[in-house]
């Protein structure tokens, strides 16, 4: 597929673009089919004519042909009014650092799951609710002696991973 993009030149820190018609599978500075424009990002964006030069009929002829411009292309040939602006990405991470990107992004799931379940747990007290002003003595009675029992439960599960693991480490000194 041919592609209209940036191929880089210049010296270190200090960039010069020129825009290129490439086949995609060619690597970025390298061999490209013909030279189209240049774009200097350095100089200030009020000197459009000299930051920017652009062949607009070869531009044309290109995609006519069915070149596709990158996305960065795209913006310049925008700017330059020769093609519709693209849409803004949405990239609300942008701003926050990558380093808390990875931390923020693992804990936003979680907060979203919590948020989520209390919301279901409201929904089904709700009906519960209900029915308990209907038989508030009675329900009351029920669910104590079930909260003793669980409370009772993991004590004697706990009582029973206790031997398990001391019988555990004796094996191994043997």
């Amino acid at each position: 597929m041919l592609r209209i993009r940036l191929s880089m030149g210049g010296v270190r820190k200090r960039p010069v673009y020129k825009i290129v018609v490439a086949d995609g599978r060619y690597p970025r500075d390298g061999k490209f089919i013909e030279k189209i424009g240049s774009y200097n990002p350095l100089l200030p964006k009020e000197k459009k004519n000299e930051r920017i030069k652009i062949e607009f009929e070869r531009v044309k002829y290109w995609m006519s042909k069915g070149a596709q411009p990158t996305l960065r292309v795209s913006r310049i040939l925008g700017e330059m009014e020769l093609m519709p602006m693209p849409k803004p990405g949405n990239n609300p991470l942008k701003a926050i650092p990558k380093k808390d990107r990875k931390k923020e992004g693992k804990e936003e799931p979680k907060a979203e799951a919590k948020k989520e379940e209390p919301k279901a747990e409201a929904k089904k007290e709700e009906p519960k609710a209900e029915a308990k002003k209907e038989e508030p003595k009675a329900e009351a009675k029920k669910e104590e002696p079930k909260a003793e029992a669980k409370k009772e439960e993991p004590k004697a599960e706990a009582k029973k991973e206790e031997p398990k693991a001391e019988a555990k480490k004796e094996e191994p000194k043997k």
